[in-house]
């Protein structure tokens, strides 16, 4: 059965692109149809996609891979941030630092500045330094973990990186495919998906797509640490739930007949 229903994937309005003036041709294999000038993503093969981006996590996991979760959009930040410590994983959910990857020492570095400030609170330092001072290291410190805190205990660059709008973070998957390293994606229908390794065609502007989807990719990192026990999405769930229709077509009547 599949991991993600097309149920699910309707409900979260994983079907919706973009406008049709904005779309990327590379994404035509993709695209079912075009409605009042949106494009309709295909949901059957986003199934098939998102099964192959599961079974990818998961095996990555089971090999004790270092995973990397990537959103900074405001749909994106909540879901990537919950999900990746869900998962035991790391995430970046606010703006990507050039280098993240490519300069990693630089990085390191940034961590370790992070750590020290929290050590010396803990062990009471600030109490006797001017708080001037302390106001300072406070500003420094809310800085780097805003852009840092999810990487903070990463112990070296990922492994793989699933990413939430690879056309935003444009910047972090070139680092990611410099450095050799498979970028899992939603890819909606305006981005260019040549540099993605797994696609998983989607709707990547709305909050319930982007929770739905992040969700099942922690789903399979937690079945390849811990076992499929672990996860807590039952396929009995999803089989009381599952939308009986044969084809895109009729989902696509669903969706108009939800909108009409």
């Amino acid at each position: 059965m599949a991991v993600i229903s097309m149920k699910q994937l309707l409900e979260a309005g994983v079907h919706f692109g973009h406008q049709t003036r904005r779309w990327n041709p590379k994404m035509a294999k993709y695209i079912f149809t075009e409605r009042n000038g949106i494009h309709v993503i295909d949901l059957q093969q986003t199934v098939k996609y998102a099964d192959q981006a599961y079974d990818f996590m998961r095996d990555a996991a089971a090999n004790d891979a270092v995973i990397l979760f990537v959103g900074t959009k405001k749909q994106a930040a909540e879901a990537v941030k919950e999900e990746a410590e869900r998962a035991g994983q790391y995430y970046i959910n606010h703006r990507w630092l050039g280098g993240t990857l490519t300069n990693w020492t630089t990085i390191q570095k940034r961590v370790a500045r992070l750590k020290e400030i929290k050590r010396m609170e803990e062990e009471g330092i600030f109490e006797v330094l001017p708080k001037k001072e302390v106001a300072l290291l406070n500003k420094q410190r809310a800085r780097l973990e805003k852009f840092l805190g999810g990487i903070e205990e990463m112990p070296r660059i990922p492994d793989v990186m699933y990413v939430v709008d690879p056309h935003k973070e444009q910047i972090a998957v070139k680092e990611a495919k410099k450095l050799g390293i498979p970028v899992v994606a939603m890819v909606d229908t305006n981005t260019d998906p040549d540099d993605i390794d797994v696609i998983i065609p989607a709707n990547d502007d709305a909050i319930r797509a982007v929770k739905l989807i992040t969700a099942k990719m922690a789903d399979a990192v937690i079945e390849g640490r811990q076992g499929e026990d672990a996860v807590a999405t039952v396929e009995a769930e999803f089989a009381a739930t599952e939308i009986q229709a044969d084809s895109i077509e009729e989902i696509v009547e669903v969706v108009e007949g939800d909108n009409a």
